[in-house]
């Protein structure tokens, strides 16, 4: 079976999440993708936690599928390495510190001239230039400055997203601009150079928060769970003590919400509550009513009585509901994967494809595929232990 990225070599110099997310896709529809690691430790998020058989639940979710490489940079043996396997590849992902790549000599201006096919993807915090370039910058801190946090948690208190929301960000446009590139090379037989901030993927997810305060319009507020301006629509606590997040759209909706879930046919006339702006308004009011009559039921039959009224709803699951949801078993969606420490769960990427399967290889241990690639490469037994000694693999 043909996977569409079969034959593309993909080289990553990378670290924590935003690179290795990026390029763990691309080895999901058959890329190989070469993890370049440092000797000893490899790449730090390896130490985050130890939650996955002993290892760490950031690096297994991002890094199964690829080969792993230790080589230190800052060894000219290393370097040529490193170098040698560039100009075999397709595209050079990488996401260390602003600058460092080009002073290696492998920015991309250096590198299209030797190798014109070759597609180079920078990841960083605020781009390649501009007053942020050089500035550190971390998922949280870029949750910050694109005003994540300004419009997440509750009144009191900002609250970041329970996941690294600027990384995945990040991820996504290096992969889809890398398979816009790809894409573009067939046609033109030449490579291109991709720079993606952080900073600027998170500012398009902003996109509504940004233009419902155009002109310097209010933002919308911080209402924890529930819709900024759309009410009800949010958490709601069932007499069991469950939770239940349900969202209505339009007036439709709400008619049925107050006959079939509520049966409270009248209230939908309520002058308080007639438009969602007089609902949104009046929102305190109206979640005492949707408590009231909750209380007296289950979180099963709250939700028993949406489904009837065709509101739409779902559970607050935490993780082992996640784990067990019945969907994506129905669906098949959890597959085994190895890694170093024995088999382990993993999703499959999201949209079932009918014409490939998605490859679902091995998360690698630190350098396990350092001395088949070296011997790939050409280097002898002596040469590869010459490697070694001297600490550049």
């Amino acid at each position: 079976m043909i996977r569409p990225l079969d034959g593309i070599t993909v080289i990553s110099l990378e670290h924590a999440i935003a690179a290795p997310f990026c390029t763990r896709q691309l080895a999901d529809l058959g890329a190989r993708v070469i993890k370049v690691e440092r000797p000893g430790a490899g790449d730090f998020a390896r130490a985050y936690d130890t939650r996955v058989k002993g290892q760490a639940s950031h690096f297994v979710w991002t890094n199964r599928s690829k080969e792993s490489l230790t080589l230190d940079l800052k060894q000219p043996a290393a370097l040529a390495v490193l170098r040698e396997l560039i100009g075999k590849a397709d595209v050079l992902v990488q996401n260390m510190a602003p600058g460092a790549a080009a002073r290696m000599g492998l920015g991309f201006e250096a590198l299209s001239l030797q190798h014109p096919r070759l597609i180079v993807c920078d990841i960083s915090g605020y781009g390649e230039d501009g007053p942020y370039r050089d500035k550190k910058a971390y998922d949280l801190l870029i949750q910050s400055e694109a005003g994540f946090l300004s419009v997440t948690g509750t009144a009191d208190s900002p609250s970041k997203a329970g996941n690294s929301m600027a990384d995945i960000a990040a991820a996504m446009y290096a992969y889809s601009s890398i398979l816009s590139a790809l894409l573009l090379r067939g046609r033109t037989g030449t490579g291109s150079h991709i720079d993606v901030s952080m900073l600027e993927s998170l500012g398009e997810w902003m996109g509504y928060p940004l233009y419902y305060a155009f002109d310097g319009a209010a933002p919308p507020p911080r209402c924890g769970a529930s819709h900024a301006s759309i009410y009800p629509y949010g958490p709601f606590q069932a007499g069991d003590g469950g939770t239940v997040m349900l969202g209505l759209q339009n007036e439709r909706e709400w008619k049925q919400f107050c006959e079939r879930a509520l049966q409270n046919a009248a209230l939908a006339n309520d002058p308080r509550f007639d438009s969602n702006a007089r609902r949104n308004e009046h929102r305190e009011a109206l979640k005492a009513i949707i408590l009231d009559a909750f209380a007296k039921l289950s979180t099963e039959q709250v939700l028993a009585r949406l489904d009837q009224a065709q509101i739409a709803n779902a559970r607050m699951n935490d993780m082992a509901g996640v784990w067990a949801h019945p969907q994506l078993q129905a669906r098949e969606r959890w597959q085994i994967v190895g890694s170093p420490a024995g088999e382990i769960p993993a999703l499959l990427p999201p949209g079932r494809n009918s014409a490939f399967d998605y490859r679902m290889d091995p998360v690698p241990a630190v350098g396990q595929h350092t001395e088949a690639i070296l011997r790939e490469l050409g280097r002898d037994e002596a040469a590869i232990a010459n490697l070694r000694v001297t600490g550049a693999i």
